[in-house]
């Protein structure tokens, strides 16, 4: 146990009300923190809570990994921010030349960029410059962000989208294979018999040319929408259609990234060579940064300021990054998340055996998901958003922090750190099974 000393400018005071915060954070938890050591977050009065949200996938290596924050701390001492139009810095630098040098089939070239929304604004913004052409296709259930062009890509809830309108045209949603909830019945994803491929060709003839469409963006693995797992046959065969009409490939990879899946990227897991990937969330291990990955030859086409931004690539958070990125690599971190992430879909799926409903157990690498029906309504896969929200609540009581996710609100997600360990996976499978039993699951 590492003794925590007093934040800089910290006083005795009692802490505000929390009504200074607005509610449109919607809330999980009302816990107060005072400090997290890896997998854990533990509060003022020293209470521990097994955080299995990960700051919604972003602390990849552990809360105050020591190394990130020895980086943090040394760049602070020397450069807080060096604007990216005016000077050059070191952290910066070597960020941009190891993220240059992360995926095959190069040359690559970096943005760098505050959060996954802009990222994913600077990816179409690429798209379309280097394309000539207006429209972008997202499929359902994916999530993208809240700014104005992300949110009109996003199809994983009305909550993010429904009271913005008008959002920016041109972008049309092709349908994704959800192979639990395929028409017809839940089928094997090894076996899929999903139509998202006949659907987007019929999209091609009813609604956009193929010739008109500057990229198609998906996440490998769809975050928001419920952790859905794509048959192993979809992203390869989305690049081949992609290819054939000189459409290009964007991943969003702002939650899948930087070992989450089992894969620094998860495109990794089926060999496929995007055009243009997005990144942030586990990046920098909790600092703010984000960016794209593209081919050199299409980053090049981005004419001198016509984008940027004030904060992108700070200092600070480069920083974070490059340690980040040591302590992927140097402490094994991939093969951890595949190994924890099999732990646990094992776990949960002789929980599963008993617990009809536990519709659907998915997940890949250190990314997994419950999805909860009501197996006597029917089909027997009904969406119980109520009892998702009960069995979270339980686990809360037993210092187990979930989120939730899907459509419906019927999915628990389970983002542990990468850093965690079998022991504490191995408590975490307790404390489910306990919370399933007494929400009665």
């Amino acid at each position: 146990m590492v003794d925590i000393a007093p934040a800089p400018g910290s006083t005795s005071a009692p802490l505000p009300d929390r009504s200074v915060v607005p509610p449109v954070w919607s809330r999980i938890t009302n816990l107060v923190v005072d400090h997290g050591e890896g997998s854990w977050l533990v509060t003022p009065e020293g209470e521990r809570y097994l955080d299995y949200t990960s700051g919604i996938g972003v602390t990849n290596t552990g809360h105050a990994h020591p190394r990130v924050v020895a980086a943090v701390q040394a760049q602070a001492a020397r450069l807080l921010h060096g604007q990216q139009n005016i000077v050059y810095h070191e952290p910066g630098l070597r960020l941009y030349e190891r993220l240059a040098g992360l995926l095959p089939n190069g040359p690559w070239s970096a943005f760098l960029a505050n959060s996954g929304a802009e990222a994913v604004e600077a990816a179409v913004k690429l798209a379309r410059v280097a394309t000539g052409r207006p429209a972008v296709i997202a499929f359902r259930y994916g999530f993208h962000g809240r700014t104005a062009q992300a949110m009109a890509l996003t199809a994983a809830k009305d909550v993010y989208r429904g009271a913005f309108e008008p959002l920016p045209g041109s972008i049309y949603h092709a349908a994704y294979p959800y192979c639990y909830r395929a028409v017809g019945g839940a089928h094997d994803p090894a076996e899929c018999t999903c139509d998202w491929e006949a659907q987007l060709d019929l999209l091609f003839h009813q609604l956009v040319y193929p010739d008109k469409v500057a990229a198609i963006i998906v996440e490998p693995v769809i975050g928001e929408g419920g952790y859905l797992v794509p048959p192993p046959a979809f992203l390869p065969r989305l690049r081949e259609i992609t290819r054939e009409h000189g459409i290009l490939l964007v991943a969003d990879e702002v939650q899948t990234g930087f070992g989450r899946t089992g894969e620094l990227f998860a495109v990794r897991h089926w060999d496929v060579d995007p055009d243009i990937v997005v990144m942030a969330k586990g990046i920098a291990s909790g600092m703010p940064l984000s960016g794209i990955l593209a081919k050199k030859e299409l980053m090049d086409r981005l004419p001198p300021g016509s984008h940027g931004g004030t904060y992108g690539g700070n200092a600070v958070s480069c920083a974070a990054a490059n340690a980040t990125l040591d302590v992927i690599e140097d402490e094994g971190l991939v093969q951890n998340a595949r190994e924890r992430g099999a732990q646990f879909l094992d776990g949960l799926r002789r929980l599963a055996a008993t617990h009809p409903s536990m519709g659907d157990v998915r997940g890949l690498g250190l990314m997994v998901a419950i999805e909860f029906v009501r197996p006597g309504e029917g089909d027997g896969r009904t969406p119980d958003p109520a009892l998702t929200k009960r069995v979270q609540q339980e686990c809360f009581a037993r210092n187990l922090l979930l989120l939730t996710a899907g459509t419906y609100v019927n999915v628990i997600r389970i983002i542990p750190p990468l850093v965690t360990t079998a022991e504490e996976v191995d408590q975490a499978l307790v404390i489910i099974a306990e919370a399933l039993d007494a929400a009665g699951a």
